[in-house]
């Protein structure tokens, strides 16, 4: 071995020798493990190599919000590296290379971040707001430290008592509080409690239908205990809160309209003040029906996560299946213009969540579709400012329409000057 070309997922340089698992891999060391390793790493090596990655997975997710330089790459590759094999990794090239022929690690310096509370400005002078999105305080730590233009989503669902039991209003009240004082001067907006099959608390227990990501998940499960009793807990807890911060609230998983205003009834009987709900929609019926979502919500955030999933017919958590959940294709950047063109000059009231926007290449093909909210990792946030001020909309649009009009994954993947492993596979590596 003197190199591979991984696929990137974490940018910044990590040097160390190579250690065949998580468990205690220390500072001096870079851990390969599989996605579903990656609940081992309770300390933190010099970077993460993932094997077969579930890229979408939630396991996945929580790595972004280590921190730590990431790169993806095949079964295959990783039979190239042996334990106590000395490599730099670099997240942002997705290269792995031998630390004797790299030479010194290189220093990649950290992007300035962006000012704090405020909008980035493309090139050509377009306000971007990039949101963080958290699931305790230290992100509200990191999405103030990283420049966030606000809060756009907080994962309640993440806020959990220390003895695995059911929160009641008590522990939300407190949980949210410090979470919206640790964001001051920003706005907060609390996606209320979102449970599906691979993240659901031991205080659940059985529920039929709770099985994968065509089943209960989310707002479906509000009107069934023991998720109902804390549900109601949240709101009970929001609506203490809400006359000392700026809180808006967002209704996860969507599917119909009908939904919505079953729920949102519901929610403003607990409230003592006005405030904004959205409706976060994550399936392909969902979004197409864009333009009645913004008639309703006050604003819409689009799950891009469980939306590739639904599209693809594949489980993100699944990494047999991962080859299909192809951010690349460009199936999906049409998609997003429809959604756009649907959603006209209203589409400042659409918030892009999840790995889609944070993916190499892809953030300013939205810009040029015309996408201006965000919500991203706050670790990523230095380094998305640096691209979105980089960006030209005029030559976005270009590009965009460039991809749009792309036969397959490899002509966009060109188009974007990316390189990498086949992490992002076709579907007949399948076998």
């Amino acid at each position: 071995m003197q190199q591979i070309q991984g696929t990137p997922f974490f940018p910044g340089c990590g040097r160390g020798v190579i250690r065949l698992g998580g468990r205690g891999a220390g500072s001096a060391e870079v851990a390969v493990v599989s996605h579903r390793e990656l609940t081992t790493l309770t300390t933190r090596p010099a970077a993460v190599i993932v094997v077969d990655a579930a890229p979408l997975s939630h396991f996945m997710i929580r790595l972004l919000g280590l921190g730590m330089p990431a790169v993806l790459i095949t079964g295959q590759q990783a039979a190239l590296l042996k334990a106590g094999l000395e490599v730099i990794v670099d997240g942002m090239s997705g290269v792995i290379a031998l630390s004797k022929l790299a030479g010194a690690e290189a220093q990649v310096p950290l992007p300035e971040a962006p000012q704090q509370g405020k909008p980035v400005l493309t090139r050509d002078g377009q306000a971007v707001v990039l949101g963080a999105s958290v699931a305790n305080l230290q992100g509200v730590t990191h999405a103030m430290g990283c420049g966030a233009t606000r809060i756009s989503l907080v994962r309640s669902e993440y806020l959990t008592p220390e003895n695995g039991g059911a929160p009641d209003a008590d522990f939300y009240t407190h949980a949210l509080s410090v979470l919206c004082r640790a964001a001051h001067p920003l706005s907060v907006t609390v996606r209320l409690l979102d449970l599906a099959a691979d993240k659901c608390p031991p205080w659940v227990g059985q529920i039929s239908g709770l099985v994968g990501p065509l089943g209960l998940q989310g707002a479906r499960l509000y009107s069934i205990e023991p998720v109902r009793s804390v549900f109601i807990a949240e709101l009970d807890a929001l609506a203490r809160i809400a006359p000392d911060h700026e809180v808006s609230l967002l209704i996860p998983f969507l599917a119909r309209i009908e939904e919505f205003y079953h729920w949102r009834d519901e929610i403003e009987q607990f409230l003592p003040l006005p405030m904004a709900i959205g409706a976060m929609v994550e399936t392909p019926a969902a979004v197409l029906a864009i333009k009645d979502w913004l008639a309703v919500a006050d604003f819409v955030a689009i799950g891009c996560n469980d939306l590739m999933q639904c599209l693809f017919a594949a489980d993100r958590d699944l990494e047999q299946v991962s080859p299909l959940l192809d951010p690349y294709t460009p199936v999906m950047f049409r998609l997003f213009r429809q959604i756009a063109e649907e959603a006209g000059q209203e589409i400042d009231r659409i918030r892009l969540c999840g790995l889609f926007p944070q993916l190499s290449g892809v953030l300013p093909m939205l810009l040029g579709l015309g996408y201006r909210h965000f919500s991203i990792e706050p670790l990523l946030i230095p380094y998305l400012a640096q691209s979105v001020a980089d960006c030209n909309i005029p030559e976005a649009n270009g590009l965009g329409a460039a991809v749009c009009a792309a036969a397959d994954t490899e002509s966009v993947r060109r188009l974007l000057g990316l390189s990498g492993s086949s992490v992002w596979a076709m579907a007949s590596d399948l076998g």
